[in-house]
């Protein structure tokens, strides 16, 4: 259903704070929280004394303490103390690995000898001064992979997003997709046409004409286990579009991040990294509210979406061209999940 050796974003890092988190990953419930030196820690959300959740306790110098009998609990997942006991024998539980990184806190659930924390994505956008950042969370009940097919079919915004982002020109506008290696990558450029809503605000933001034509970009990447950064912007018609220089232009990267939660089930963290007026917090702000609200477009659909899938699971889907980043996108998923299949099966011992 997922890949399980990579890195999921698992909260941002301002979720987690004095208190223990509980976020369920992959199928697996796990608890987060800031162990010593505000190190972050991600252990198997389970007391091995009696099976109660330890994101109900709370963190005491820099241990999990378990909110029903105190036993506290060591960021390898090894029992430390508990009043009154000696529970030095306890089983450990799982223990995953966890790393910070760009404003959130990643998880590896599969094999933790195979976490390498250099295969985090770079996110060129953090804390850097050219770039201003706001984005939030949203739990939406339905596959993963529903999410990576809208992202990276942008031609729905036509319709869902009318009054926002939408276009005919979108409809109107082919777009092409690529594959190289794990990445796949659908582009679209619409030239000299009027810029929607959204846009005509972010130029007038940047201080530019918002009533003249303009070309705009939608250029999605997805990249393993369901990433998709999306470069979107629009200039001023005649200056190179995407090769525009940055006084005419706005410019923006659409980030999604998407986390399974179950099979039917996830954990959408979503924002936008923008290139213009990066000290405005006010504009942040708004693009912040704005990007949410159509973003709650797509969760209602998506959600309704598989609503429809799981009543009807004998209904063949048709397939259109416009589909191509989706599909390619998820068969690089099943081939990841047949590749981790195939080396579980082969390390698993001979039976007995």
């Amino acid at each position: 259903m997922f890949p399980v050796n990579t890195w999921y974003v698992a909260c941002s890092a301002g979720e987690l704070g004095d208190a223990p988190l509980g976020r369920t990953i992959c199928n697996r419930p796990m608890v987060f929280y800031r162990a010593q030196a505000g190190r972050v820690a991600a252990l198997e959300d389970f007391c091995p004394h009696r099976g109660a959740p330890l994101s109900l306790g709370r963190v005491c110098e820099g241990k999990l303490v378990c909110g029903y009998h105190g036993l506290e609990m060591g960021c390898d997942g090894r029992t430390v103390a508990m009043p009154g006991q000696r529970v030095g024998g306890f089983p450990a539980i799982r223990s995953y690995p966890a790393e910070e990184r760009y404003g959130f806190v990643w998880v590896w659930p599969g094999d933790p000898a195979r976490a390498d924390a250099a295969l985090i994505p770079h996110m060129e956008w953090h804390n850097h001064p050219d770039w201003a950042y706001g984005g939030g969370l949203y739990h939406v009940k339905a596959d993963y992979r529903l999410m990576i097919d809208n992202l990276m079919d942008l031609t729905h915004e036509t319709y869902v997003h009318a009054t926002s982002i939408g276009q005919k020109e979108i409809d109107e506008t082919p777009c092409v997709t690529t594959t190289d290696g794990d990445e796949v990558v659908t582009s679209r450029f619409m030239q000299n046409i009027s810029a929607p809503p959204f846009w005509r605000a972010a130029l007038r933001a940047r201080g530019l004409a918002d009533d003249v034509p303009v070309d705009r970009w939608q250029i999605c990447r997805f990249t393993p286990p369901s990433h998709v950064i999306i470069e979107v912007g629009v200039a001023h018609a005649g200056h190179g579009g995407y090769d525009a220089p940055a006084e005419h232009k706005v410019y923006s990267k659409v980030i999604d991040f998407i986390t399974p939660e179950t099979d039917r089930s996830m954990h959408y963290f979503w924002g936008m990294a923008r290139k213009f007026n990066p000290q405005d917090e006010a504009l942040t702000a708004q693009i912040r509210e704005g990007q949410g609200r159509i973003f709650a477009e797509d969760l209602e659909m998506l959600e309704r979406q598989q609503k429809n899938l799981d009543t009807h699971p004998e209904r063949r889907l048709l397939a259109l061209n416009i589909d191509a980043g989706g599909t390619r996108s998820r068969s690089v998923i099943r081939r990841l999940i047949a590749a981790e299949t195939a080396a579980a099966t082969e390390a698993a011992p001979p039976p007995a």
